[in-house]
């Protein structure tokens, strides 16, 4: 992670580490028969944390609109490329496990504004944040990167399939299969 930092320090300018809010999970019983809390004014699907990643486009002011990353994005450094095709952008994400934010194993965290739409617009979609979310999962294992709203479908699908069986065995089975997907950077197009 050191090396990565200098790479990343010495190829652009900018800080080393990127982070964007995202939707944790959701610890509140949505049976609509029980009270809500009247204290929440916003829904945002789950409890919002920062998420840490290594900063791979170049730095520029703080975005107002929430985009779904493009493999093709101009912004992305020559040192994020390879960061990103390997996912080695994603180690800091470590330290959001060690603070309770995310788990090594679930479905990946999305940005409030998007997952505000994809709700809406994807069956079940809110469901997913019944778990912590996670580094890797099973839809990350078993499918590319979003391009589409199908594909966001079809890893929804890979999600919920994990939350009816999630257990240690079938983590270590993911973090297994996730060992291919970092050394070959397959996935990642």
């Amino acid at each position: 992670m050191i090396a990565i930092a200098l790479a990343i320090k010495l190829t652009s300018k900018g800080p080393v580490f990127f982070t964007q809010p995202r939707v944790g999970i959701d610890r509140r019983n949505d049976d609509p028969r029980l009270p809500q809390d009247p204290r929440r004014r916003v829904d945002h699907g789950g409890r919002i944390f920062q998420i840490y990643k290594f900063r791979t486009m170049t730095h520029e002011p703080a975005r107002t609109d929430q985009i779904w990353a493009n493999p093709e994005d101009p912004r992305i450094t020559p040192i994020g490329r390879v960061l990103r095709k390997y996912r080695l952008d994603e180690l800091p994400q470590l330290l959001n496990v060690l603070k309770g934010d995310m788990n090594l194993v679930g479905p990946r965290p999305e940005q409030p504004d998007i997952f505000k739409d994809l709700r809406r617009e994807v069956e079940g979609y809110h469901v997913r944040q019944r778990v912590l979310p996670g580094i890797t999962g099973l839809a990350q294992v078993n499918h590319r990167y979003d391009q589409s709203l199908d594909d966001v479908k079809q890893k929804v699908e890979f999600d919920l399939e994990y939350l009816e069986s999630c257990s240690p065995l079938k983590d270590l089975r993911i973090m297994a299969q996730t060992v291919p997907v970092v050394i070959f950077g397959k996935g990642s197009v």
